[in-house]
């Protein structure tokens, strides 16, 4: 098999600012979204870029727009009329924008059709939210369709529409992704589009609140919080029928980790065994290059997931064959659309003996949307010299995704993720198989207790242990990490490992594309 081309497999997702080059794109969006709708008229989109370039937002998949956010800034002043769309927009040319205002006003937002379910809005709310951080703007404001509404208008009011979206007693496509993303429904506003018919020109009064914001303060204070929401699924291996019914078990946990809006989730080393139950059985050799026939599909799948649910997927680790060279990868799946790769690189015996599996040579640290991290995979995160190279490269997050037979396999795992925490005062999340997969060589039991571990300090959990899962039940462990908090405790924690390491006795060395490095 030929080396994969992980661009072939990534997604090219970025949000971005609106431009004039978008108009002829925008127009046949909004036509799409909002049909019977008159769209807006080059003149207008002229002026809101002209005015607040800034508050114009896009996202662009493989270089095609496929949402967009309009938006404002006023003083919030509760006399104004927020039912009057054109009195607030200025008929959307937003001449009424204040910059030194205390409220974002959206006065539109829409996702193309066909790119519906991806969570596109989260992204432009997140965006938005963001403006109002950086700005110390007080709330966002917007005006919501209703377009469920025509559907139920014969029986119930608006209001009692509304209240029942609010009860989650009843589904509405725009208001009930914008109660997810942390609006509360504030009142109703009639005739507020006359021309939307599905909302029957009615439109939900929404707010959201900046708890960060200082009144008379210019911009943001320092972040004293710095959170990171990791995911970790303690995965139960089960024989399967096909690569759709995994792909299928794997969907539940990635909507699962998306629904509590984790910013990474970890899935375990070679849970991809499981497929090995649906093929012909033969020589563990010969099946895990089998296995390996899998990785398009594989890489197929989660980099579609990680879009869709706007998460950072460490899938786990997967056989891959390149120039007839048996590997054992895992695959960061950035939820920009990003494929990065770490080649495991110490192949435990029974690897080599069962599989014939061959090292990598390089400790990769990948930069993500929170912060650079890096990928053990099981076996590695027990030399520490591979962590303290990730850490010298900026790493913050380790994450582990491991597969071991017997409690003292896992034992081995955990104690020396908890020893990486303390040398480097970073956290280390792991994340293994449980079950068993009869007559699978070298895959057939599994023991786990899956975890997110800290340094070992007062300002830190007790015992240096975040989270925990039960063990060997499948599961998954939900928890903020700070990353401001790991850089004091670096600073001024009551020991300071990597300070204090005394480098005129010894010293890290290692080769990387052929040059010499020293830690």
């Amino acid at each position: 098999m030929d080396k994969l081309n992980l661009q072939d497999y990534e997604w090219k997702i970025v949000v971005r600012p609106l431009t004039m080059d978008d108009f002829d794109a925008l127009v046949a969006m909004q036509q799409r979204c909002f049909p019977g709708m008159k769209p807006w008229s080059r003149q207008q989109i002229e002026s809101q870029l002209q005015i607040f370039p800034e508050g114009q937002l896009g996202i662009e998949i493989d270089e095609q727009l496929v949402a967009s956010a309009s938006s404002l800034i006023v003083e919030y002043d509760p006399a104004m009329e927020w039912h009057n769309w054109h009195a607030v927009a200025d008929h959307g040319y937003i001449r009424n924008h204040n910059r030194k205002g205390d409220t974002l006003y959206g006065i539109e937002i829409m996702v193309d059709p066909e790119y519906r379910g991806m969570k596109l809005s989260r992204r432009l709310y997140d965006a938005r939210k963001e403006l109002c951080r950086e700005r110390n703007l007080a709330r966002i404001i917007i005006a919501g369709r209703i377009p469920g509404y025509h559907q139920h208008a014969d029986e119930l009011s608006a209001r009692e529409y509304a209240e029942r979206v609010v009860r989650k007693e009843l589904f509405d496509p725009v208001l009930t992704a914008q109660l997810a993303n942390g609006f509360t429904l504030q009142g109703i506003i009639p005739d507020y589009l006359p021309s939307d018919g599905d909302s029957r020109g009615y439109a939900t009064f929404l707010e959201w609140r900046n708890l960060e914001y200082r009144p008379g303060a210019k911009r943001r204070y320092h972040h004293w919080v710095e959170p990171i929401r990791l995911c970790v699924v303690q995965y139960e291996m089960r024989p399967v029928r096909s690569f759709d019914e995994f792909a299928q078990q794997c969907e539940f946990f990635l909507d699962v980790a998306s629904d509590y809006k984790s910013d990474f989730v970890l899935f375990p080393e070679l849970f991809t065994t499981q497929l090995l139950s649906c093929v012909h059985a033969t020589r563990p050799g010969l099946a895990a290059r089998q296995l390996a026939e899998f990785t398009p599909q594989y890489l197929e799948f989660f980099g579609e997931m990680s879009v869709k649910y706007d998460l950072n997927v460490i899938g786990g680790s997967q056989f891959v064959v390149e120039d007839e060279t048996l590997y054992n990868i895992a695959y960061l799946f950035g939820r920009n659309g990003s494929i990065g790769k770490q080649y495991k690189i110490h192949i435990t015996p029974s690897e080599r003996k069962w599989w014939g599996v061959t090292p990598g040579n390089k400790v990769e640290v990948f930069e993500t949307d929170c912060g650079p991290i890096a990928v053990q995979i099981c076996y590695d995160i027990e030399f520490p010299e591979l962590t303290r190279i990730a850490t010298k490269k900026g790493a913050q997050l380790i994450f582990v995704p491991y597969n071991t037979d017997t409690r003292h396999g896992y034992m081995r795992v955990r104690n020396c993720s908890l020893a990486r925490c303390v040398e480097n005062h970073v956290y280390v999340a792991i994340s293994g198989c449980t079950g068993n997969l009869p007559f699978v060589e070298n895959a057939d039991i599994h023991y786990a207790q899956s975890g997110i571990f800290t340094p070992a300090d007062a300002e830190f959990a007790r015992d240096a242990v975040a989270a925990e899962c039960n063990p060997n039940v499948e599961t998954v462990i939900i928890h903020d990490v700070d990353l401001e908090l790991l850089r004091r405790h670096r600073e001024s924690g009551s020991v300071q490992n990597w300070n204090d390491r005394r480098l005129d006795l010894y010293h890290v060395t290692y080769e990387e594309d052929g040059e010499q490095h020293r830690i």
